[in-house]
Parts: C-alpha cells; sequence; structure tokens
C-alpha cells in the first residue's frame, strides 16, 4: 500500500507596493491619486520576474493604485487577475493622511506609534490592532480558499509587518522593528495543522520558486 501523501503546505507571499514619489516623506495613507514612481515601476516588473516558476493560485490587492499597480506585471506574467481586497488596505491614518513624516515626528504620540502601537489610535482613524486584525483575516481568508497553493498579496508596509508580527508569534508593540521596504517580497507558509512558518521577509532579490518545495 502507497504511503499517504501529505497535504502541501498553503505558502502567501506578501508584496509591499513599490516606491512612490512621496516614499519616505508623507504618510500618503487612503489618499487616492497617488502612482508608482519609475522606480516603482522598475520594482514591480522584477517582482513578476522573481515569480518565474511559480504556480500562482491567486493574486490580491490593495484597493489603491500604487498596489494595483504593482500587480500588473505579476498579472501579465501569470494571466491571472488581481481581486481587489479591502483586508489589504494602508492603515487609515485618519487626520494624519497626508502630513509629511519629518513634521509627525516631531509629536509626542509619534513615539507612542514606534514604542507602543497597539495602544494608539490615529486621530478619526484606525487604531493598529483593528489594522492588524483586519489583514491577518484578509490573509487567513485567502490562504483557506487556496489550501495548498501560492497566494500572492499585495499590500502596505504597516499591514504586512503586522500580519508578519503574528505569524512570528510577536506583540503588535514590537512590529516596527520589522523592515518591509518598496516592492519586497515577505513569505508565509502554512501547513496543515502546524503553525504558519515566516520563509523570508524584505526579500528583494532572487528567484521566489525556492520557496515552494516540489
Amino acid at each position: 500500500m502507497a504511503p499517504r501523501r501529505r497535504p502541501r503546505s498553503t505558502l502567501v507571499l506578501l508584496v509591499r507596493h513599490g516606491e512612490t514619489p512621496t516614499t519616505g516623506k508623507v504618510l500618503p495613507g487612503r489618499a487616492p491619486g497617488l502612482h508608482l514612481s519609475e522606480r516603482g515601476r522598475v520594482q514591480a516588473r522584477q517582482v513578476a520576474e522573481r515569480l518565474a516558476g511559480v504556480r500562482v493560485d491567486a493574486l490580491l490587492t490593495s484597493p489603491l493604485e500604487r498596489t494595483r499597480e504593482t500587480a500588473a506585471p505579476t498579472e501579465a506574467a501569470t494571466g491571472r487577475e488581481a481581486v481587489v481586497e479591502p483586508g489589504l488596505l494602508e492603515c487609515d491614518f485618519g487626520e494624519w493622511t497626508g502630513q509629511e513624516i519629518s513634521r509627525l515626528a516631531r509629536l509626542r504620540a509619534w513615539r507612542t506609534v514606534q514604542q507602543a502601537p497597539s495602544a494608539f489610535r490615529f486621530p478619526s482613524g484606525e487604531s493598529f490592532p483593528e489594522m492588524q486584525a483586519r489583514i491577518v483575516g484578509a490573509v487567513d481568508r485567502a490562504r483557506t480558499a487556496h489550501e495548498g497553493g501560492v497566494v500572492v498579496c499585495f499590500s502596505h508596509a504597516d499591514p504586512i509587518k503586522a500580519v508578519l508580527a503574528h505569524a512570528l508569534g510577536t506583540h503588535l508593540d514590537l512590529f516596527q522593528r520589522i523592515v518591509v521596504g518598496p516592492g519586497s517580497v515577505s513569505a508565509i507558509s502554512w501547513a496543515p495543522g502546524a503553525a504558519p512558518a515566516v520563509l523570508t521577509v524584505n526579500s528583494t532579490d532572487g528567484p521566489l520558486s525556492a520557496l515552494r518545495a516540489p
């Protein structure tokens, strides 16, 4: 009698959108109209190239322009249309939306954002725990719907860091220690009946096929 084959793990690839003209300078939040810079478009194409040899079962993207533009080359390469998933949205920065980071960094509240984010809610916006619950829920739905497959999610820095912290079993107050740069890929694997395994964080070079066992 042949041995029973173990079910395959589910691989979720979390892609931060490529650079924009305001990356590192402004908190754009959910404001519409922000597009990729030329460097960001290059990063988007690189993500698609790195996925060569990976059988992708689903593409999901935040509704914002910069994530949808980052997903576009991968859509073309895989022949799959990216599904808009609101759970992958950027954090709602409320009244901080569009503010310069250099100015915000002078506020006393900025220290809380960096050192105790679980206790912070953006004025008229979202709290970090709400953001984490939202993206974890979106990723859980995606991996359940495509169990044993590969799901690529195009999102934003803080939400990706939050779901990585969750997968690592790290308290949300430490999630700012995780670096997720523009155009980077982070990977989480879920084996049936096992805790999630974080395979890579902030990867910006090399083929991604090695993350998927044959």
